[in-house]
Formats: C-alpha cells, sequence, structure tokens
C-alpha cells in the first residue's frame, strides 16, 4: 500500500475536505467519499454553490484547485483552508491491503475480463488502494464478485456532464419510468445534450481525462486521483455514448432521495493513483 498519508491526500482531493487521520472511529466511510464525489458533480452541474452532507455539514462546490490537468495546483491559503471541512477516518478500518493491486506496469493488450457479464477494462497503470468494503452491505457481497451477479466496474470523472455531447438513449430506464422517459424526450426535442443525474464510465482512459489530481506534500509528486466502483446494472442507463453511464435522478427529488438513489447505484471498492 502507498503511504498513507499520500492516500489521505488523494481522498482530500476527491471530495474537497481534509481527510485527517484517527485512532477512533471514522467519521466517513468509503461509501460516504462516493456519494460525496457523485452529488457534489451533481449539484455543481444543477447550478448550487454549496451541499449539505450529513455528518459534515456545508461543502462548497466551489474548487479552488478546478484548472487545467497539466498546471500547477494553486496552493490554498490559510483563510481558504481554515474553512475546508475536516473528515476524519481510521486507516485500519477505511483501507483493506489485502486487495491493494499494482497495475503500474500491466498491459492487457487483447486481454477480456468480465464483471457482471460486462467487460472490464482494467486501471493498467494506476496503482489501486483497496477499501474496506466486505461484509459492509445488506445482500453479501456478490456485487463485487466476478460472476453473474456482480456489479459492472465503473469510473468517477470529473466535470464529466453533457459538455461531452451526452444524449440519453430512447429506451429509458429499466422499468421505463415515465418520468425518465418524459425527461429523456424533452431533452432531445430541446436539443439539450444532457441526461439529470451522476455520471460514470466504464472506460479508465476517458475517466483520466476528467480526474482529479494533487500535488503531494508527502513527496512532492503530482498524482492523479479516481475512484473505482462497482455501478449497480439495474440503476445504470446507457447513454447515445457507450463509454458513458448514467444514474437518473428525476426532476421531484429532494435532497434525501438523491443521495439515497446515490448510495443504491454507486460503491466503490478502489482509490486508484498514478504518478504524472
Amino acid at each position: 500500500m502507498p503511504d498513507t498519508k499520500l492516500c489521505l491526500e488523494a481522498l482530500s482531493a476527491l471530495c474537497g475536505c481534509r481527510v485527517e487521520p484517527t485512532s477512533g472511529a471514522s467519521q466517513f466511510t468509503p461509501q460516504d467519499f462516493v456519494n460525496v464525489v457523485s452529488l457534489k458533480e451533481f449539484y455543481k452541474q444543477e447550478g448550487f454553490k454549496e451541499l449539505e452532507y450529513p455528518s459534515l455539514g456545508t461543502l462548497s462546490l466551489q474548487d479552488p484547485e478546478d484548472q487545467d490537468l497539466y498546471s500547477s495546483p494553486p496552493a490554498l491559503t490559510e483563510q481558504q483552508e481554515s474553512f475546508r471541512a475536516t473528515v476524519k477516518i481510521n486507516p485500519q478500518d477505511f483501507f483493506h491491503p489485502q486487495y491493494d493491486y499494482d497495475f503500474t506496469n500491466i498491459k492487457d493488450g487483447n486481454k477480456k475480463f468480465l464483471r457482471g457479464n460486462e467487460q472490464y477494462v482494467r486501471p493498467c497503470g494506476w496503482t489501486r488502494v483497496a477499501l474496506r468494503v466486505t461484509q459492509k452491505y445488506e445482500g453479501g457481497d456478490d456485487w463485487l464478485g466476478t460472476g453473474k451477479d456482480a456489479w459492472p466496474v465503473s469510473y468517477n470523472g470529473h466535470n464529466m456532464d453533457g459538455s461531452l455531447g451526452i444524449i440519453l438513449t430512447h429506451g429509458g430506464s429499466p422499468d421505463n419510468n415515465p418520468s425518465f422517459l418524459e425527461a429523456a424526450a424533452s431533452s432531445l426535442v430541446a436539443g439539450g445534450t444532457r441526461g439529470r443525474g451522476v455520471y460514470s464510465t466504464p472506460q479508465i482512459n476517458l475517466a483520466e481525462k476528467y480526474c482529479k489530481y494533487f500535488k503531494s506534500k508527502v513527496d512532492g509528486k503530482k498524482y492523479k486521483v479516481i475512484l473505482q466502483n462497482r455501478i449497480n446494472p439495474g440503476k445504470r442507463t446507457k447513454c447515445q455514448r457507450d463509454d458513458i453511464w448514467l444514474v437518473y435522478i428525476p426532476e421531484d427529488y429532494n435532497d434525501v432521495q438523491v443521495r439515497a438513489v446515490v448510495q443504491e447505484s454507486i460503491r466503490p471498492y478502489g482509490l486508484l493513483l498514478k504518478q504524472e
């Protein structure tokens, strides 16, 4: 496992909070992190400036780190740093080193892997720090396996929305939810390109183009960081682009319902790091 402090820096970059270690109980679970990352992207797309999250309070959606990928991130001023929310986690119950995997020098070529009968594009070139998510969800761990009941793998992108020219497919949600079909039809008629919800991709190379990055205080090097997740196939909607998946969120959902949709649709299991 990479240096714990480096991993905490990566989590900080992802969620926009100060993530600090504790020997006590973790304030956040891995699920909380994917919730915050996904909700921040969703509410930012909706035009909001802040996000309220239980046990954390108010989070700003205006990240000072947002900028061109290859420029140096600006140092936060002391005043900006003081306003960042703090999240304390216990590395012992948050990370799961037994399942870490170093893909740095691996090239899969034409090899194919499946998760939930869908192609799994492995994160070659990255280091995966495993998150402790086994035996944490009702229904067992089949979602995390390799069989037919496993959930497909997806990667969180940053600012991955309608700017990519995404249009919802005509097929609707798995249950042909009327509100989904209405929203899809509306976006097509109006010439819109964005479906309302949370975006991710099964393609690591695409996620890399829209990833978060940070300069480590541990070693002074620059890193890219992405969350590796599993996505509930019953909640995922495919878009016009095959490399984009959407978890649709109806217009009339309140904050609690939105959070519930994310929580039942996306589960994290790996923190991916790649040195620039």
